[in-house]
């Protein structure tokens, strides 16, 4: 038992395996500070020139290709020959490409993604029935975060087969209202009152002038479209703020607004 102590001890405190695993820990700690540094500065000079979208993909491409540096040089301190790893990643790169298709088209639709540039970080988009603020674009999915501050990720085959809405894309947006009236109402006076209401606003946009459209005769009355334009960080007063001030215009001018009435008959008791 004392003879197979010493043999350990020996082997564990061999000067040789002692020189080796200093150089791997020397070799990871300056690697990845001088990766952290060179991740650091490529950040600062590429959000001043680029969308935080593209920012994102250089650090990441940055400290992955450092990783796999530092990776290749641990090997090659532990002696281990680089090209029997090689040719055996190899083998297994086909073997995997074939279990995992799936990543695959997620991989092949985010370089689709990223170079079509749809929407960035930040953007706030509607997939389906899913809506919310882009944080993250990455090769294989898209995270959101939904305004009731839940996080979503999307792949990004299922983006490449849907239809996006950025709802952000353009600074200036337009509010679409949609009011039904009674037939009995002047049409002409209602829409003076709409404008007259718009242009009072101070979220309404002069340019582009709002926008009044008689849609269709329905069945409860006439049925209008009245679009206001606002800049997109506005549209939370302005939707509140412009259709509160319809409802109080309409009720002073004796506006009305139909509503169905729902009609129920007892038979006859026989």
């Amino acid at each position: 038992m004392f003879d197979f102590f010493i043999s350990t001890f020996r082997t564990v405190f061999n000067p040789n395996i002692l020189l080796i695993a200093l150089r791997v820990i020397v070799t990871v700690v300056v690697g990845f500070f001088f990766v952290k540094m060179l991740v650091f500065f490529a950040s600062k000079a590429a959000n001043r020139r680029f969308s935080p979208q593209s920012s994102m993909i250089i650090r990441k491409a940055l400290f992955y290709t450092g990783a796999f540096i530092i990776f290749i040089l641990v090997l090659k301190q532990l002696g281990v020959k680089l090209a029997a790893i090689l040719g055996a990643a190899g083998i297994a790169g086909i073997s995997l490409g074939f279990a995992s298709q799936t990543s695959v088209s997620n991989l092949i639709s985010g370089i689709f993604l990223i170079s079509e540039k749809p929407f960035s970080v930040g953007d706030i988009i509607k997939v389906d029935n899913t809506s919310g603020i882009i944080l993250s674009i990455d090769l294989l999915s898209v995270k959101i975060r939904t305004f009731d501050n839940q996080f979503v990720r999307i792949p990004n085959e299922q983006l490449i087969k849907s239809q996006v809405t950025n709802m952000t894309r353009f600074p200036i947006r337009r509010l679409d209202i949609n009011i039904t009236l009674s037939y009995r109402e002047d049409l002409e006076k209602v829409r003076d009152l709409l404008l007259a209401i718009a242009e009072g606003n101070p979220y309404c946009l002069d340019n582009p002038e709002p926008f009044f459209l008689i849609q269709s005769f329905g069945h409860n009355g006439v049925e209008l479209l009245f679009g206001v334009w606002y800049l997109k960080p506005d549209f939370t007063v302005l939707n509140n703020s412009i259709k509160l001030e319809i409802k109080k215009r309409f009720e002073r001018e004796c506006i009305r607004i139909p509503y169905t009435q729902v009609h129920l008959h007892s038979g006859d008791q026989g």
